[in-house]
């Protein structure tokens, strides 16, 4: 009985807080995906195994950001702040990833559809997310 009441006050508390790590969160998504489509011939260019540190690097902060994301806000329901959990996942994940294989990472970024696909859909969710944590009236 205590478990169920302690449960309900986290999930309570956590869903009060999905407005602003939405405000946080849509944000850097957003800036984030218009200024890597922005330099991705940078990117591009410098690609080959002694672009592997840069990657690893980047996987560990993707890890630590995501760990930061799921640990404080790890709900899931059916509605729109269980999008803020699956970036969390997601950036655990990929930067796990980016970690154990980082010239791995590079070969799939060199496929144009699976690198514009996932920016379009990270661009999709910093939007909603922004709309959510900043216009919190509108439905």
């Amino acid at each position: 009985m205590v478990f169920a009441r302690t449960w309900r006050c986290i999930l309570t508390t956590q869903s009060t807080w999905a407005p602003s790590f939405a405000g946080l969160l849509g944000p850097i998504l957003i800036a984030l995906t218009i200024t890597e489509w922005m330099n991705l011939g940078i990117f591009t260019e410098a690609m080959g195994p002694s672009f592997g540190p840069h990657v690893y690097l980047n996987g560990t902060l993707l890890f630590v950001a995501g760990l930061a994301i799921f640990l404080a806000h790890n709900l899931w329901t059916l509605s729109w702040p269980v999008l803020i959990t699956l970036v969390g996942w997601f950036a655990v994940f990929a930067g796990l990833w980016r970690m154990v294989a980082s010239l791995g990472a590079q070969v799939a970024g060199e496929s144009p559809m699976l690198l514009y696909g996932s920016l379009v859909i990270l661009l999709a969710i910093g939007v909603a997310l922004t709309c959510k944590g900043y216009f919190r009236g509108v439905s």
